[in-house]
């Protein structure tokens, strides 16, 4: 396992190619352009004003740059480093800009979210659609980018409209039973539309894609409901966590509950395996230390050594009581995601912000648990392979795979602490980012199940 060199980044603006070619990151108001696997500079570009909001389009060939407080956007060619193109969303403002599936279309919100422009590259045309409604996922496009689902709010009322991504017209618009829809997502293979209520109403809806309503799903009343919720890349399970600190699981072919995931402050599962990481700080001061070892300790001075220990059965997992009296309160699964393969799946309960639970989704059970010494502020699985990724803002990787854990320092200076981690789309790679800084880890096939036997 190896580390590149830190590079500035601001506002966690870095992103990896769709081809995995290039890596583009944003400093104050620069966007900066590397070649992925040299790291030199391909590419400057100077923006208007800070950017705030930076995308790829599907073919990797232009960058969007948005800059919302003054509505506006840049769009950047890598095939014609002089073209570029400015959008100026005027007073009506600026909350949200994306590319459509096909990168020659940019898709605007407004301030208030009074309307959705969509601006073409290619013709300069302009279109205009109405009424979106302002909630946690209101626009989410199929996986083969035919079609587009907006969520819209009018005359107090929750719709959906399917549109077709070619030339932007209506296919389906349809009422949905929310009282106040909240998310709309597609299934990987575009069949199935997925819309949920807000949390004050525990309802998810399974819609076909010409607005046939296949089925309702409710799992209790009168307390707060979904919190989170995912799809398995087969299309096969529908995952969907909740402030009852549960993860029902429904089946693709009766949309029933086939199972649910109880997270609980004890843990005697004996098919799982508990993997708790201790610390180990280094001894400082010692006179059997040399004058260069202690410079070379003073770096990481602050970056304790870690490492994994199994724990006996029954273990008891730290928990921290919710201020229920508040609103959001941190309790409930909010994070989850299915491996490459849909054999796993790793979800986390926000009252054991510490813990990452793993699930084997083909005995749907506990597989593993990870205890971290800090709060979990991010985890993903490896697009190739079963492996998961995570960072808890201190100076270490985390990974796990079937054969364990490790836990890995990261050897930059001047205290890198890993915020977000993400994976290169070869899985042979990991972009770490740090609050201001970033940088690479990469690896070999294989390396991992080494270090860790």
């Amino acid at each position: 396992m190896n580390f590149s060199e830190v590079f500035k980044q601001s506002n966690q603006l870095c992103r990896v190619s769709p081809d995995g070619k290039y890596l583009a990151t944003c400093v104050q108001y620069r966007l900066v352009v590397r070649d992925v696997n040299t790291l030199q500079i391909l590419h400057l570009y100077t923006c208007l004003d800070q950017i705030v909001h930076m995308e790829w389009s599907s073919d990797s060939l232009f960058i969007l740059c948005a800059m919302y407080k003054r509505g506006l956007v840049q769009v950047w060619s890598l095939e014609q480093p002089d073209w570029y193109c400015k959008i100026d969303e005027g007073s009506i403002g600026l909350v949200s800009s994306r590319w459509s599936p096909d990168g020659r279309h940019i898709l605007n919100t407004t301030e208030f979210h009074l309307r959705v422009t969509v601006w073409s590259l290619c013709t300069k045309a302009v279109s205009y659609i109405k009424y979106p409604k302002a909630c946690q996922k209101g626009i989410d496009f199929s996986r083969d980018g035919c079609y587009m689902a907006l969520a819209e709010r009018r005359d107090c009322r929750d719709y959906v409209s399917v549109f077709v991504c070619d030339d932007w017209h209506l296919l389906r618009h349809f009422e949905t039973e929310t009282q106040d829809l909240a998310g709309v997502e597609w299934s990987p293979n575009g069949c199935v539309l997925a819309v949920w209520d807000s949390c004050l109403e525990y309802k998810v809806l399974l819609y076909s894609l010409d607005g046939r309503l296949l089925s309702t799903f409710s799992a209790y009343e009168w307390s707060l409901g979904i919190k989170s919720l995912a799809w398995s890349p087969s299309s096969q399970f529908l995952a969907i966590g909740s402030y009852d600190e549960k993860v029902r699981i429904l089946n693709h072919i009766t949309w029933k509950k086939v199972t649910e995931f109880d997270h609980p402050a004890t843990i005697n599962n004996t098919k799982a395996v508990v993997y708790k990481e201790v610390e180990r700080k280094p001894v400082v001061g010692s006179p059997d230390l040399s004058i260069q070892q202690h410079i070379t300790m003073g770096s990481t001075l602050f970056n304790t050594q870690s490492k994994y220990e199994i724990c006996p059965l029954p273990v008891q997992v730290p928990v921290v009581k919710p201020d229920l009296d508040r609103a959001n309160p941190k309790v409930g699964v909010s994070s989850m995601a299915f491996s490459s393969d849909n054999r796993y799946l790793a979800t986390k309960n926000d009252s054991m912000a510490c813990v990452v639970w793993v699930w084997d989704m083909q005995r749907l059970g506990l597989l593993a648990v990870l205890e971290q010494t800090s709060a979990v502020r991010c985890f993903q699985w490896d697009p190739r392979r079963p492996r998961l990724a995570l960072c808890t803002g201190n100076a270490k990787l985390y990974l796990w795979s079937p054969a364990g854990c490790v836990s890995v320092q990261v050897p930059a200076e001047g205290g890198f602490q890993v915020q977000s981690v993400t994976w290169h789309c070869s899985g042979d790679s990991l972009i770490l980012l740090g609050k201001e800084q970033l940088c690479l880890c990469y690896m070999e096939v294989g390396e991992e199940e080494d270090d860790i036997k």
